[in-house]
């Protein structure tokens, strides 16, 4: 499959909105488990076991990496970013978020804080690349 840089940077905020909601569905099972209060959701956090509550704080990083990644992955597409390092910052992107959930609720400090890293660092570079390309350095 031959899928353009420009497509992958779209898809990948797609993934980035899924990776959003995925440590919800490990909340939504620590709620089943301490039974959901319909009349007070959020009153419940202090009893839902650790692993859910770590999964409540990387639910509610991933939005805080979502509004950057978006803004960064949609620079790229409007200034016309096509070189295979955008390409792979935006799936670099997407691995690390996924990694960071998983590490953020299995309690694992070190991966997640290397995976939030990377995620950081391939924005960055989208937001690099970007500058590059409208000053007409080319990559």
């Amino acid at each position: 499959m031959n899928t353009s840089v420009s497509a992958i940077l779209l898809y990948s905020i797609v993934g980035a909105v899924v990776l959003v909601y995925l440590p919800f569905l490990v909340v939504g099972w620590g709620r089943f488990q301490v039974g959901y209060d319909v009349k007070a959701p959020r009153a419940m956090f202090d009893k839902l076991p650790a692993y859910a509550q770590r999964a409540t704080w990387a639910h509610q990083n991933s939005f805080e990496a979502l509004i950057i990644y978006s803004a960064a992955a949609l620079m790229a597409y409007g200034t016309g970013v096509s070189s295979m390092l955008a390409e792979g910052a935006a799936i670099a992107f997407l691995l690390a978020r996924l990694f960071y959930s998983v590490f953020y609720i299995l309690n694992i400090p070190l991966g997640r804080s290397l995976a939030f890293g990377i995620g950081s660092l391939s924005s960055f570079t989208l937001f690099a690349l970007s500058l590059i390309e409208i000053n007409n350095f080319g990559l």
